[in-house]
């Protein structure tokens, strides 16, 4: 008898869950309450669809599993994605100093809008698989506690139920799937949130002449100095545009007036991406969002998890997204329901759960990441850093100070950012090795340019000063 799977939601983990469904099930269908651009525009329902995206290495591994007879990474950057080496094609200025750049250049991370990856996976997935998107809303899970049967949704001509063996929530952060859980009789589902107060401001500029190849670059914000973050970046996007997004933790959020943008690229911690801006066209306004702090649903962890139910992307975490983990996350997810899938099919025993619980392996490493920093800014809600956070927080910074100059470390650093590892990699020989050695070489004074590019930013500069001297 031929299986039928509901995912809810159309976004990029809706996407790839009904893409990993489509392997073994005969009939996908994928309910959506939004308007779906026909190319690569933002979307209403994704309100962080307009700051910076990072596609990890690790994330798009799992992509490139679960879309069949395409390369996933091929597609995006036959759209205009760039592929940016993170040991050589990134400025990076952490908490511990200037990260150098290595030669042979270590695991390559996408950078797009968020726009053109969605628009670009949706459109692998429909063209490559059976999978269908039908417009309406889902109201409720139908079932009982033991067995979810089916999603009741509302559509253009009323109410219709859409019967399956598999249900995926993937609705996003604004999922309602614990009160749904809780009309089945699922109960006591733990939720946590760690909020720093985050804002982004972002803007989108033309790529200056002669800058193409002018690498990633980021200042990324301290959180041990007792006082609020602030970062930017500025990272390569498609139809040759530079996006820069800001980032401002409570007290020291980024404004919204271009003047004020410009000042605070200017009074990071390094001025960098100010001197680079200042003398870019900008392309449009500045977009500013809240939608920004941890949260965490712990399904894993539930008692009495019912069949034919799983839950994965946003609906299951969040995480501040200047660590660029989401999108790898709900893909290693997806990756995870795929071989689950194949070893049973949809209708195996315990299928649900298992997934849910591999799935929130994915999900922890991104938390312990994410939170292990945000607790220590000034003001956070929802948690504090214990004995246990202080030790690993020591341990990281040293690990992060010995990568500023060692390459063994910067490996480690890589394996771990790209989320190819989990945080085991931390207790490897290598990496205590390298993090008991520290640094091997005195602490760069500035960001590790080239001539060409040292000449690029001067330029840069001089033109943006020249423009605010006739303002």
């Amino acid at each position: 008898m031929p299986h039928r799977a509901v995912v809810i939601g159309a976004g990029l983990a809706g996407m790839l869950a009904a893409a990993a469904l489509s392997a073994t099930v005969a009939e996908v269908v994928v309910v959506e309450r939004d308007d779906l651009p026909d190319g690569p525009d933002h979307r209403k329902g994704l309100p962080q669809g307009r700051h910076a995206h990072l596609l990890m290495p690790g994330g798009l591994a799992a992509m490139e599993e679960l879309i069949p007879r395409v390369s996933v990474r091929q597609a995006l950057l036959a759209a205009g994605a760039h592929e940016v080496p993170l040991g050589s094609g990134m400025l990076a200025l952490t908490p511990e100093g200037w990260l150098r750049r290595w030669r042979d250049g270590g695991p390559r991370m996408i950078t797009c809008s968020r726009a053109l990856l969605d628009w670009v996976v949706r459109d692998l997935v429909l063209a490559h698989t059976g999978v269908r998107i039908e417009r309406g809303r889902a109201l409720e899970l139908i079932g009982s506690r033991g067995r979810v049967r089916g999603v009741r949704v509302e559509t253009g001509a009323g109410q219709e139920e859409f019967t399956a063996d598999l249900v995926v929530e993937a609705g996003g952060r604004g999922s309602g799937v614990v009160e749904r859980l809780e009309r089945l009789g699922v109960s006591g589902i733990r939720e946590k949130t760690v909020d720093a107060g985050l804002v982004n401001a972002t803007r989108v500029y033309r790529t200056p002449e002669g800058a193409e190849d002018f690498p990633l670059t980021v200042v990324q914000a301290d959180p041990y100095v007792s006082r609020p973050g602030r970062s930017g970046m500025v990272l390569p996007i498609e139809d040759g545009r530079w996006m820069v997004s800001l980032a401002g933790t409570r007290g020291g959020e980024p404004p919204a007036d271009p003047e004020g943008f410009l000042r605070y690229t200017l009074d990071l911690p390094h001025p960098i991406v100010g001197r680079l801006i200042s003398g870019a066209e900008p392309l449009g306004d500045v977009h500013v969002s809240r939608s920004t702090k941890n949260s965490r649903r712990y399904l894993e962890r539930v008692r009495e998890w019912p069949e034919g139910l799983v839950v994965l992307g946003d609906a299951v975490a969040t995480f501040n997204p200047a660590y660029g983990q989401g999108m790898s996350v709900a893909a290693l997810g997806a990756a995870r329901l795929r071989r689950e899938l194949e070893r049973g099919g949809p209708t195996a025993p315990g299928l649900a759960r298992r997934v849910q619980r591999g799935a929130a392996r994915a999900v922890e490493a991104a938390w312990a990441s994410a939170v292990g920093q945000d607790i220590w800014f000034p003001d956070v809600r929802g948690g504090r850093p214990g004995v246990a956070d202080r030790l690993v927080t020591r341990y990281s910074r040293r690990l992060t100070g010995a990568a500023t100059s060692s390459h063994d470390a910067a490996r480690v650093l890589w394996d771990l950012t790209s989320l190819r590892t989990g945080p085991t990699r931390l207790l490897r020989p290598d990496a205590i090795l390298a993090a008991l050695t520290g640094p091997l070489l005195p602490p760069l004074s500035g960001p590790p340019l080239t001539p060409a590019e040292r000449k690029i930013l001067t330029e840069l500069d001089h033109t943006g000063r020249e423009e605010r001297g006739r303002a």
